[in-house]
């Protein structure tokens, strides 16, 4: 944004910005540059559209230089922003939690189905983050119990303060903890998560964004990926409801082991679902 006098409106920011995050291989560069400049400006995505023509100031200019900066250097642009979209809900995000994405909706989807024809049933979200999951769930399932826990205690005040916002904080009860221990005598009819499955090996080869960005408590499966996968489905025998329900998100490449393990463990695999990309994602199980 130098060199001869241009006129930056929104649309030739927008232009310049889409090349430029192009040029360093950055994906989805319109909607990043969107994302950026329509939080540089304080408006909605779709102004931008309205005011395509519309001069920025030099103020706005250097909000939006600054931001894509930091993109650039490979802060994640939920980071800069400080809000992620998830279940058509806004999320604040921090580094004490993952960046909510897309394929972790499956798991919500998953839960409002479960939940057809029993709507007060009492779900518990481990490994909870953002709060993302729970608060879905609780924003389409009013009937329903929520309980959400996390052994971050960082992780859970940027929940609570998401559950506050979204008008949704008598719904969900947050609790710290290690995966199930904080349930106590409690016996969810369904339990969710998005847990921890990256192979420890595969981390340092994970795009900068993520591995420099995200909390590694939130990533690092252990060895193989399926540590704290492991430790789930074992704590979820004896927590489950009768009749009740695991599931929880896997990665690309994960569905033999992850059936191989729940097998072993004594589950019924009942479906895997896969993502928009067609990747074996979300597991859902039962203990025989």
């Amino acid at each position: 944004m130098s060199g001869a006098p241009v006129s930056w409106t929104v649309a030739r920011l927008l232009e310049w910005s889409t090349g430029h995050f192009s040029s360093k291989g950055i994906e989805s560069a319109r909607l990043e540059a969107e994302v950026l400049l329509s939080a540089a400006l304080g408006v909605r995505r779709i102004d931008l559209y309205v005011r395509h023509d519309q001069m920025v100031d030099e103020a706005g200019r250097g909000r939006f230089r600054e931001m894509v900066r930091k993109r650039q250097d490979g802060a994640p642009t939920a980071h800069i922003v400080g809000k992620k979209e998830f279940y058509s809900l806004d999320f604040a995000v921090t580094g004490a939690t993952l960046i909510p994405r897309p394929d972790t909706e499956l798991l919500v989807d998953e839960a409002i189905k479960i939940a057809k024809g029993q709507p007060e049933l009492l779900i518990a979200d481990i490994g909870t983050g953002s709060g993302c999951v729970a608060l879905a769930i609780a924003s389409r399932l009013p009937k329903a119990k929520l309980v959400a826990i996390d052994i971050s205690p960082e992780a859970l005040t940027v929940a609570r303060e998401n559950a506050a916002r979204l008008n949704l904080a008598g719904r969900v009860e947050f609790r710290l903890g290690d995966l199930l221990a904080p349930l106590g005598d409690m016996r969810p009819d369904l339990i969710v998560s998005n847990p921890p499955y990256i192979p420890s090996q595969d981390i340092a080869s994970l795009e900068a964004g993520v591995r420099d960005h995200e909390p590694r408590l939130a990533l690092d499966g252990g060895a193989d990926g399926f540590r704290i996968i492991e430790r789930l489905a074992l704590g979820a025998q004896g927590a489950l409801a009768p009749g009740g329900t695991l599931a929880f998100e896997i990665g690309a490449g994960q569905e033999a082991g992850a059936r191989q393990l729940l097998e072993r463990l004594g589950f019924v695999v009942e479906k895997v679902l896969k993502d928009g990309g067609g990747h074996p994602r979300v597991v859902r199980c039962k203990p025989c």
